[in-house]
């Protein structure tokens, strides 16, 4: 029975060592260059992992500090311990409790290059702030490339709009401050005309993409088109194109003019039958009377030849005025 009681007991030992409360490390998830534009803001996206399991928010402590010096926070819970130069200008933007370290620092300042580091403390209690386990992650910290002028928007069009037709026009800008996401304009049609779409196209860098459809007219033809990028801290950049209108192809005259056309030769037509006809029974009364009178002077044999050689002569002249009969 004791050797039954041992085995359990090991199992159990073994059972609780390798589950994951006791296997988890100190890691931490932290992207590691980022762009920062002067005066504008950054989000520095981090997660980490402790040895102690899942904790609630209150009994952990985030700190944010520089690489050189542990004791320089650039962001600390107790707003006292912050380095004036970054005072009200940091905060976490993640919960603590699941493991979100994900720092924001607004008003960013020609020197605020880093390397900043996170570290983590853990507090014996929600009450008690003092910390039982700290540590901070030295190899995985974060460091800026200050951009002194904004991004500038990219535009994507087809080469030609046609008038009376929709057009459609992409701006999109990327940035690294998801928190105060840049403002797109367009100094052509209404807000209402223009979608917003956000999206995330790596860890640490995100992109706000604009999609204006308007009706241009012929008025649009040879204008500007211009997007601006409106950046927190008011930053800005614009890109601008000219826009070629094209004339909408009508065919209405060409309709019109084809319509007249058939009608007129229709109506043609029509005069030139009538008169044929008239004028061959017209001929055929001048037979009969001049083969009478010829007939009469001449004799029979004389009057088929007379009339053929008349109607031939009358015939030839009116194909010279009216075509053939």
């Amino acid at each position: 029975m004791d050797k039954e009681r041992k085995m359990m007991i090991f199992c159990l030992i073994v059972a609780a060592l390798s589950s994951p409360v006791f296997t988890e490390e100190w890691k931490a998830n932290v992207v590691t260059f980022l762009d920062a534009l002067v005066s504008s803001c950054v989000v520095v996206p981090c997660s980490f992992t402790h040895p102690r399991g899942p904790l609630p928010t209150s009994r952990l402590r985030g700190i944010w500090h520089c690489s050189t010096n542990h004791k320089e926070y650039i962001y600390n819970d107790d707003n006292t311990l912050i380095v004036d130069s970054f005072r009200g200008r940091t905060k976490l933007l993640g919960p603590l409790g699941q493991n979100n370290c994900t720092l924001e620092i607004i008003d960013i300042k020609d020197h605020d290059n880093g390397p900043f580091c996170f570290r983590i403390e853990l507090a014996k209690t929600s009450t008690d702030t003092s910390t039982t386990d700290k540590f901070s992650f030295v190899e995985q910290c974060v460091e800026f490339r200050m951009l002194t002028d904004p991004p500038k928007p990219i535009l994507n069009h087809a080469n030609t709009a046609i008038q009376d037709h929709p057009y459609t026009l992409t701006c999109s800008v990327t940035h690294t401050c998801p928190s105060h996401v840049p403002k797109l304009t367009w100094n052509k049609g209404t807000a209402d005309m223009a979608t917003e779409i956000h999206r995330e196209v790596q860890r640490g860098l995100w992109e706000v993409q604009s999609i204006l459809t308007f009706i241009p007219e012929e008025k649009d033809d040879h204008t500007d088109v211009t997007c601006t990028a409106a950046f927190h801290g008011k930053p800005e950049s614009s890109e601008t194109m000219t826009l070629y209108v094209k004339r909408a192809e009508n065919y209405n005259h060409i309709i019109i003019l084809t319509v007249v056309g058939i009608g007129t030769a229709v109506l043609f037509g029509v005069f030139c039958i009538l008169m044929v006809k008239k004028y061959k029974k017209r001929i055929a009364e001048l037979q009969n009377q001049e083969g009478r009178l010829v007939e009469k002077y001449f004799g029979s044999d004389s009057r088929a030849s007379i009339l053929n050689s008349f109607s031939q002569n009358v015939i030839h002249v009116l194909k010279s005025f009216i075509g053939p009969i």
